[in-house]
């Protein structure tokens, strides 16, 4: 055995007891150069590095993995999944950023979590490369919004879509879809993706476009971590804006509140940004008296109009208009020509003049507030969808105006529409069919007391009972199904095709089990995945 392969056999020693429980012999991990021993230095099996990975932001579900891995490279990442297919029963993977889901979906119970973050501190100067002419930045899977939007300001240069929180990683979003009130016009982030590179489930590290691998391409986006690990994306850029005019518009009738929205989004000047909110009467009548926008006289004129009419919500317009030096002159006569077209109650018009970083990180200056006040690492059961706009007046009479009318939630309820043709049917985010606009319905709820979880998720249920009878025709959004059939009606049309992508690109089902969409083998023969025991 040669002098370096021996001292690094004895450094390790303590370590390779845990090998066996993986699956991996201890003469394959020393033949295979020191390949698989550099793997396995990566991987932390100690109970506080399991505990961290051991749940998510939804504080919901709990899953224990076996192993933390630290790559400080792509090629780390692939390295470890090829690992895992060499065993006869393999171990999952799951790519976990700031582990910003709900139900466990970048958990992983007996495999491997991998620590996105980690990426970042290997090689955190060329992670994030802005391309001034070719209009587009370069950046690690692994990197934040916020971390991104400064990089690209130093050009003077923005993304056009963003998330409302900004401090979760770019490659969680884009597999999801990524979601915002710029989506009206530019569409989802993942519509704004030219490459991307990608370490699918056979451990092959593939760079994909539009005309190269576009399988993948399209696939990956959106797709749940079904199809592969995203390490790196190319975005577009355009110019960015100096200063933001934020309008918040009060209305108490549900059809002027989506009227207005709809033709917001039809315009094709206005609002840079258009989402909207739903503040339920108790929550005004009952709720606290302070607001990262609106005043506590602002508040109690709310209340009032509530109370007043009777109303079982407030419903709220946001608006952002954009500007910088050249455009300043103008802005606020935009502005006011724009508010003359609106149906909104007289006088109840708000507007904020801020600069373009603290609109777009709005709210992690709430988190902030809400941290100090004990209110954040609190369960979270989230319920998001899209509703065809042709049904959007029966969900608001049956969920507003009925399950939700005498509740209290702490947290927003999101709804505002978006334009159907800014979506790339052949990514895997699925949409409803048939529609020109739908809109997005976040029930943003937090569980901060004790029986606060299980009414939440009794009220949840209750939504999604009322759209299946009454064929509203939902599809979530940062989905959660409980079987596999579930998730066949989830995909519809698209389901078989996911499947033979499945197949081709993680053919042992070893990527995010979490999700629950694709059942790992090695569970539905009855067999344990590898794990990795402390010596």
């Amino acid at each position: 055995m040669p002098i370096a392969r021996i001292a690094t056999f004895l450094l390790v020693t303590s370590f390779l007891s845990t090998i066996g429980n993986l699956g991996v012999p201890v003469s394959c991990a020393l033949d295979d150069d020191l390949s698989t021993l550099n793997i396995l230095s990566k991987i932390r099996i100690d109970r506080s590095s399991t505990a961290r990975a051991s749940t998510d932001f939804g504080h919901i579900v709990e899953a224990v993995p076996s192993g933390v891995f630290h790559p400080v490279s792509p090629s780390d990442i692939a390295a470890l999944i090829r690992l895992s297919l060499f065993q006869q029963t393999p171990f999952t993977v799951v790519p976990r950023g700031k582990g910003h889901s709900s139900r466990g979906q970048a958990l992983a119970a007996g495999g491997i979590v991998v620590d996105m973050c980690s990426l970042a501190r290997g090689d955190h100067d060329h992670r994030v490369t802005v391309s001034v002419n070719g209009m587009y930045v370069d950046v690690g899977g692994e990197q934040l919004w916020i971390d991104v939007l400064r990089a690209t300001l130093e050009h003077g240069l923005t993304p056009r879509v963003w998330t409302d929180y900004l401090r979760i990683t770019v490659g969680g979003t884009l597999s999801n879809a990524g979601i915002g009130g710029q989506v009206f016009r530019h569409g989802p982030q993942i519509s704004n993706v030219h490459e991307l590179d990608v370490v699918t489930g056979t451990g092959d590290m593939i760079t994909c476009s539009p005309i190269e691998s576009s399988d993948l391409f399209y696939a990956a986006l959106g797709g749940l971590g079904q199809f592969g690990v995203i390490t790196r994306a190319r975005i577009g850029l355009q110019r960015a804006p100096k200063r933001v005019k934020w309008v918040r518009l009060a209305y108490t009738d549900v059809h002027s509140f989506t009227a207005d929205q709809e033709l917001l989004i039809s315009m094709g000047s206005g609002f840079d940004y258009v989402e909207g909110q739903v503040q339920l009467n108790r929550t005004l009548t009952e709720g606290r008296r302070s607001s990262s926008f609106f005043s506590a006289a602002e508040l109690a004129r709310l209340t009032e109009l509530a109370v007043d009419t009777g109303s079982a919500a407030i419903y709220y317009i946001e608006g952002a208009m954009y500007y910088d030096d050249h455009s300043a002159a103008g802005v606020d006569q935009k502005l006011d020509a724009l508010l003359e077209e609106l149906s909104f109650v007289p006088g109840f018009v708000f507007v904020r003049d801020v600069s373009y970083v603290q609109f777009l990180d709005r709210v992690g200056q709430e988190e902030q507030k809400l941290r100090s006040a004990g209110v954040w690492d609190v369960p979270h059961p989230w319920l998001n969808l899209f509703v065809p706009g042709s049904r959007i007046h029966d969900f608001a009479a049956g969920v507003f105006h009925g399950i939700l009318r005498d509740t209290k939630p702490v947290g927003l309820i999101l709804m505002y529409p978006m334009n159907r043709d800014k979506w790339d049917d052949r990514m895997t985010t699925v949409t409803p069919p048939g529609e020109d606009v739908f809109y997005t319905v976040g029930l943003l709820r937090s569980a901060v007391n004790a029986g606060d979880l299980e009414r939440l998720e009794r009220e949840n249920e209750a939504v999604l009972e009322f759209c299946d009878r009454e064929e509203i025709g939902c599809k979530q959004y940062l989905p959660h199904h409980s079987s596999q059939e579930g998730w066949r009606r989830h995909f519809g049309a698209k389901w078989g095709r996911i499947a033979e992508l499945k197949a081709k690109y993680d053919p042992r089902a070893i990527l995010s089990p979490g999700q629950g969409i694709f059942p790992f083998p090695a569970a539905s023969s009855g067999a344990a995945p590898a794990t990795i025991a402390a010596s």
